[in-house]
C-alpha cells in the first residue's frame, strides 16, 4: 500500500515537472518569436508569462476539441493557420502583448521553426 502511495506521489511530481517544463519551453519559444518578428511586441516578463499560459491553454483546448495542434509544423497548413490565429487572438487576453495579422503569420513560421529545434515533445 505504501509503495502505491509513493508511486502516485512520484507520478504527480513528474506530471507537475512536465507541465512546468512545457510552459518554460513555450515561454522561451514565444520570447524568441517576438524578438525576431517585426510587428510583434511583448512589453514585459509578466505579459510574456501570461501570453505563454494563454497560448498553451488555447492550444490545449483546440487539441482537446478538434485533435489538431496549433503548430506551424505539427499539422501542415491547418496547423500553421491555427498557430497564426492563436498568436493573434492572444493579444485580446493579455495586456502588453500586441501583434498584427502580418506579424502573426510571420510569427507562426518563426514559432514553428524555433519550437522544432528546441528539445522536448514534438
Amino acid at each position: 500500500m505504501e509503495n502505491n502511495q509513493a508511486q502516485t506521489r512520484s507520478n504527480n511530481n513528474s506530471m507537475v515537472l512536465q507541465i512546468l517544463g512545457r510552459l518554460i519551453t513555450a515561454g522561451i519559444v514565444l520570447a524568441v518569436t517576438a524578438f525576431f518578428t517585426p510587428g510583434f511586441q511583448i512589453s514585459n516578463i509578466w505579459a510574456l508569462a501570461a501570453g505563454t499560459i494563454v497560448l498553451t491553454l488555447m492550444d490545449y483546448l483546440i487539441t482537446k476539441f478538434t485533435g489538431l495542434h496549433a503548430s506551424a509544423f505539427g499539422k501542415g497548413f491547418v496547423g500553421f493557420v491555427l498557430a497564426a490565429v492563436v498568436l493573434y487572438l492572444t493579444q485580446y487576453f493579455v495586456a502588453g502583448y500586441t501583434i498584427s495579422w502580418i506579424a502573426a503569420i510571420v510569427g507562426a513560421l518563426v514559432y514553428g521553426v524555433v519550437d522544432y529545434f528546441l528539445p522536448g515533445e514534438q
